[in-house]
Parts: C-alpha cells; sequence; structure tokens
C-alpha cells in the first residue's frame, strides 16, 4: 500500500518558503499516529523544513529523494528518483509506505498512490507549494472526520481518506 499524507488549505496551498504556515497539533498528532512505525518518503527540501531536532523523524524509515549526489543525512537512507525510493521502501517489507511531501515529490507521485490521507484546513494561505488537484474520477472519498477546533488547534479542519478507484 502507498499512500500519500497531506494537510492542505482551502487554496491546495501546503506551504511557503520551504515551511509550514500553520499551527495545527491536531494534524500532527494524526500524521505520526499514521507513519510512526513505517517507511516516509519525502523530497531533500521538504526534510530539511523538518526542523533539525525531528529529522530524522524517529520509529520510521526515512527515505530522502535527492539529485544532490553528495547530499548526506545521518538516519536517512539518500535516493535518487521516487522509483528507487518506493522500491527501497517496499524491501523493507513495509505494509504501508508514506510518501510525505514536498510538493514536487506529491505531483511525481500521486499516480503511485493507492491512499490519500488528506487533512483539508478550511482557511485560505498565501503559499508557493501546492497539492495537485485530486481528480474525482480516480479516487472515493472511504473516511470523513471533523477535527475538533480549540485554543490549539484554531483552524477548522477534517480528516479524509481517499482510495483510489481499480
Amino acid at each position: 500500500m502507498i499512500s500519500i499524507i497531506v494537510a492542505v488549505a482551502n487554496n491546495n496551498v501546503i506551504g511557503k518558503d520551504n515551511k509550514l504556515i500553520w499551527h495545527l497539533p491536531a494534524d500532527m498528532k494524526f500524521f505520526k499516529e499514521k507513519t510512526t512505525g513505517h517507511c516516509v518518503i519525502t523530497g531533500r527540501k521538504n526534510y530539511e523544513s523538518i526542523p533539525e531536532k525531528f529529522r530524522p523523524l524517529p520509529n520510521r524509515t526515512n527515505i530522502v529523494i535527492t539529485r544532490q549526489k553528495d547530499y548526506v543525512a545521518p538516519g536517512a537512507i539518500i535516493v535518487d528518483s521516487i522509483e528507487k525510493a518506493l522500491l527501497t521502501a517496499k524491501n523493507t517489507g513495509d505494509t504501508e509506505i508514506f510518501i510525505i511531501g514536498g510538493g514536487e515529490i506529491y505531483k511525481q507521485s500521486l499516480h503511485f498512490a493507492d491512499r490519500v490521507y488528506l487533512t483539508q484546513i478550511n482557511h485560505s494561505f498565501e503559499g508557493d507549494a501546492f497539492f495537485p488537484e485530486l481528480l474525482n474520477l480516480e479516487w472515493k472519498l472511504t473516511s470523513k472526520v471533523e477535527g475538533k477546533t480549540d485554543d490549539n488547534n484554531k483552524y477548522p479542519h477534517s480528516f479524509f481518506t481517499y482510495e483510489k478507484i481499480a
């Protein structure tokens, strides 16, 4: 199973200046619960956007895609393509592999995905990284859970799960 996990604003923004724009602890908790114990595949820029104290993401096999031949990320596996990342992850025996971004990696890997976990943040943000449109013909909504807005999670949000239609 190849899954994409992403948080998206109303206008499909996922980030700006290689940073997450919003603070939404409920989404971070969801991300951690889903990905812990699994392989996570990320692009170099997205990997570098993770605060250094959390790199590599703990209790996960971190696979970083970059064309930089001398790139070093202690504790992570470095590959130069999405295909090699997926093969590396499959060779671990993992039952669910997660693609965690960024924008270009999502765009290039959407056709490989079987499932998309999408946190919809009901707010628009200015950004420079976007998630591609999911075509309704290819994806079926299988789950929707409303998130709770509170002092720590000030943006209304929902957790959606989509499965690729065979």
